[in-house]
């Protein structure tokens, strides 16, 4: 699903913007359009052309699916042909556990990051990919930020009454920025002993995979999942050890290894298909922004997630900050908009990673995973308070 540039480089340096998101991922692309819903100028930008792969599990779980419906997207999984997930099986060391979940959808990167930035752009966004944005040092002079863009070789600068900074896990905006007092806005830290994350896209789907369940094999050096996407795809992603990849030979022996070893069917030539990465996973940005600037969706702090969490914190990071910005923009900047906002993002989503920060240390233990799979594959019921954290509003 081809998403094209809706101006020129050129055009965009000579308008003035409310906003300009950087990053067009599901954090970017729904702040982008609730702002734009709400009469705000607004400039999307992305590095990349549309569309594009990115390591994902690709399931969006109840809470993401509220979201989007309280937006006015309640139907968009229909239109994409998204896959319901109503179960997990949960395996290690050839044992399993099968736990149903409240309905989820399993959907491919490539197909939601576009319909959503196509959202953005219907509500009135202004879209620009395969541009790179520089944020350059804040001036209390004038009232806005400026972002230096570099498309197709060539730089162009662009004012913004409000930047947001969306760019994910490996994002350098805000890293190139200065706050008001001159200092550089430090990068985000991982945590020491983090593990990495790796993905793939596997066609035809293998046998002994159905679709509707999200298929999780542990082990202590990461996990795997696996679910059958909309457009019969295997979406692949894994959390893993990075010392082990490197013994390993690569993520794909790794992850061949550790779906083997929770007693999955094999995944043929799995070792060599083309595998993609991301920087360490645990992750936080020691600030949420600054002088204009907001933080959000993953560049804004991430933790291992399991079935569609970090779909939803982002999608929910989108809504919260966007009652700020519009703020910011109409009224003038005041510092209290940074402290709300950080307020706002620790209620909605660094309290919820929480959960599943514990849950992962609970995996890394793999005499724990073994007794706690022993355990849900007699009495499932038991993950529902889990999942009623993972998931309720």
């Amino acid at each position: 699903m081809n998403v094209e540039a809706t101006l020129e480089p050129d055009a965009a340096a000579r308008r003035e913007w409310d906003m300009v998101v950087v990053g067009a991922g599901p954090a970017g692309s729904m702040a982008a359009r609730e702002l734009a819903r709400r009469r705000a100028n607004v400039l999307l930008i992305d590095r990349s052309r549309f569309p594009r792969y990115k390591v994902c599990g690709g399931c969006l779980n109840p809470r993401s699916l509220h979201i989007l419906d309280k937006a006015g997207l309640g139907d968009l999984m229909n239109r994409l042909g998204a896959v319901p997930l109503t179960n997990l099986r949960l395996a290690t060391r050839g044992s399993y556990a099968d736990i149903a979940l409240p309905t989820g959808a399993g959907v491919s990167r490539e197909t939601l990051d576009a319909a959503l930035v196509r959202a953005a752009i219907a509500a009135g966004a202004a879209f620009l990919p395969g541009t790179t944005a520089t944020l350059l040092p804040a001036n209390r002079v004038g009232g806005r930020r400026i972002l230096r863009l570099r498309h197709a070789n060539r730089d162009h600068e662009v004012a913004a009454r409000i930047v947001l900074a969306a760019n994910g896990l490996g994002g350098k905006l805000e890293e190139h920025s200065d706050d008001s007092d001159g200092e550089t806005v430090p990068a985000p830290l991982w945590k020491p002993g983090s593990r990495v994350g790796a993905g793939v896209m596997v066609a035809p789907v293998p046998v002994g995979y159905q679709p509707r369940t999200v298929y999780m094999a542990c082990a202590a050096e990461g996990y795997v999942g696996q679910v059958v996407v909309e457009d019969g795809r295997v979406d692949m992603a894994a959390a893993l050890d990075p010392l082990a990849v490197k013994a390993a030979g690569g993520a794909g022996e790794l992850a061949a290894k550790i779906i083997a070893a929770a007693g999955f069917p094999p995944v043929p030539e799995l070792a060599r298909l083309p595998w993609k990465g991301t920087p360490h996973l645990t992750r936080q940005a020691p600030r949420l922004g600054g002088e204009r600037l907001f933080v959000l969706g993953d560049a804004a702090g991430y933790v291992e997630p399991f079935t569609g969490e970090g779909m939803a914190w982002a999608l929910a990071g989108a809504t919260l900050v966007t009652p700020l910005a519009l703020r910011g923009a109409a009224h003038g900047w005041d510092d209290d908009l940074l402290v709300r906002w950080r307020a706002a993002y620790h209620r909605s989503v660094t309290r919820r990673q929480t959960v599943c920060r514990i849950t992962a240390g609970l995996l890394r233990r793999p005499r724990a995973t073994r007794e706690t799979v022993r355990v849900l594959s007699v009495m499932p019921w038991l993950a529902r308070p889990l999942l009623h954290l993972m998931y309720r509003e």
